[in-house]
């Protein structure tokens, strides 16, 4: 089946983005969410097991695309994108390389945005400026991921 490169971007972003939602907000642990942005070894191990977990989950949906449709999914294309998200991922959740960015492109309010007080846990919430730049530099890299995709297609 010849199958545009149009169409297996849209069709892996689309699934990356799912199993993005699914992997960051459902099968992410309440320990590795917690434990991810610690500095040393305890927040790497926290950090790469979740990401195993997050990288996992969209092999199994792009896998999924594959068999239930059809979408042309060449290995090394696949391994790629796969890799960019994950090393992305990482990158991102272990919280001090969003914050570095985010200073030095004029966001250093916006990141904090939301956090609760110093000393003060009185409202925690995912609707933060560091959830919101989080979550945005992840999409960013899923697109790169889905237009690698579809390049090696």
């Amino acid at each position: 089946m010849l199958v545009s490169p149009l169409a297996v971007f849209g069709a892996a972003f689309a699934a990356l983005f799912v199993a993005h939602q699914l992997a960051d907000h459902w099968i992410q642990t309440d320990r590795q969410a917690c434990r991810k942005a610690l500095p040393g070894w305890p927040g790497r191990i926290a950090c790469t097991w979740h990401v195993a977990t997050y990288t996992a989950t969209c092999a199994v949906l792009l896998a999924a695309l594959h068999l239930a449709i059809g979408l042309p999914l060449p290995a090394a294309g696949t391994a790629a994108g796969l890799a960019v998200s994950g090393v992305t991922h990482w990158l991102i959740d272990r919280r001090w390389p969003l914050f570095w960015l985010a200073e030095h492109t004029g966001s250093k309010h916006f990141v904090r945005m939301g956090a609760p007080r110093p000393g003060h846990d009185d409202n925690p919430s995912l609707g933060t400026g560091a959830y919101a730049l989080d979550q945005s530099a992840h999409y960013l890299f899923l697109l790169v991921a889905a237009l690698i995709l579809a390049a090696c297609a």
